[in-house]
């Protein structure tokens, strides 16, 4: 332990008043409990991110129609965040690409250490407020973008010094918490605060409000991806055709939409070279590959705008 960090801690007044970090009474003698015990204590807290996302709706739609406003006109998505609240960012951003087929600028994930704390311990790394910075400044975040801030605590200083940043280059800043705002007040245009109450492994936030941040990241992306025209129904129309169940998947995707049989869908999908979305277009606008890419350029790749375009001339495409 460094020294320098315990001088710091003479000087401060401590998180014990952190809802994150105060003792659950459930879990009082966790050591002495039976293996049947613990897994059932474990899943009746369990439910408490459902109830914490649930009563934070209002923000997250607030939120997702924020991200969406900015990347339809060409801003980019960034998670931030230390330790397990980074682990989870970078999770949901690399996700991204494989499921909706999107370039990997235009939703990036930034954990504090870099790629090298995905697998090691990094947590001393939050403290280093400039970095966070740093990180922005290389990807050359800016007014056009998105930041959402994670921190389950509210405190980490990697975080809140990159909210601040962004507020002050007037970028759109979004922070996903678990502590409420008596206790971390926190600069941000909206704030989601996941009230999932003390862990059961005191001061272990990679448990409740780690799960309640991977169910709020989950309904960010994929709702951002739908109403970006990225999902047709309830179909993954983008989806990266790289192994063979996604091309499998992309298949029966083709079939289902376009009410063909699956060798008229491989057909369409080999014409479309391998994109899903393209096919789907070629088919229902009867128009070739070439016409179908161009469309959709026009459309910003949305499927939807794409499908309900009125082609008057297509020379035009």
């Amino acid at each position: 332990m460094k020294d320098q960090i315990l001088e710091q801690c003479l000087n401060d007044t401590g998180r014990s008043n952190l809802t994150t970090e105060k003792e659950n009474v459930k879990s009082r003698n966790l050591h002495k409990l039976e293996t049947k015990e613990l897994v059932e204590l474990f899943s009746q807290e369990d439910v408490e991110p459902q109830k914490a996302v649930a009563q934070a709706l209002p923000e997250i739609t607030k939120a997702i129609d924020l991200i969406s406003q900015k990347l339809s006109k060409g801003g980019r998505l960034f998670y931030l965040g230390a330790g397990t609240s980074g682990r989870l960012g970078v999770l949901d951003a690399s996700e991204c690409p494989p499921t909706f087929c999107t370039d990997p600028e235009l939703v990036q994930g930034i954990i504090a250490g870099g790629d090298d704390s995905l697998r090691s311990s990094s947590e001393e790394l939050e403290d280093q407020e400039k970095s966070s910075i740093v990180d922005l400044e290389k990807r050359k975040f800016n007014k056009n973008d998105c930041l959402v801030g994670i921190t389950a605590g509210g405190t980490t200083p990697y975080v809140i010094r990159a909210l601040k940043y962004a507020k002050s280059i007037k970028a759109s800043s979004i922070v996903i918490t678990s502590v409420s705002i008596k206790q971390a007040k926190i600069i941000a245009d909206i704030e989601i605060r996941l009230l999932t109450g003390p862990e059961l492994l005191t001061g272990s936030t990679r448990l409740k409000a780690g799960t309640a941040t991977k169910m709020t990241l989950n309904m960010i992306s994929t709702i951002v991806m739908i109403k970006l025209g990225r999902v047709y129904d309830n179909k993954m129309i983008d989806v990266s055709a790289t192994n063979k169940k996604l091309v499998d998947r992309s298949i029966r995707i083709i079939q289902e939409i376009c009410k063909l049989d699956r060798i008229q869908a491989i057909s369409l999908l080999k014409a479309s070279k391998g994109s899903t979305k393209r096919a789907v277009l070629m088919s229902i606008k009867d128009i070739d590959n070439q016409k179908a890419e161009r469309l959709l350029e026009k459309c910003n790749e949305n499927i939807n705008l794409a499908l309900n375009h009125f082609i008057e001339n297509e020379t035009s495409l």
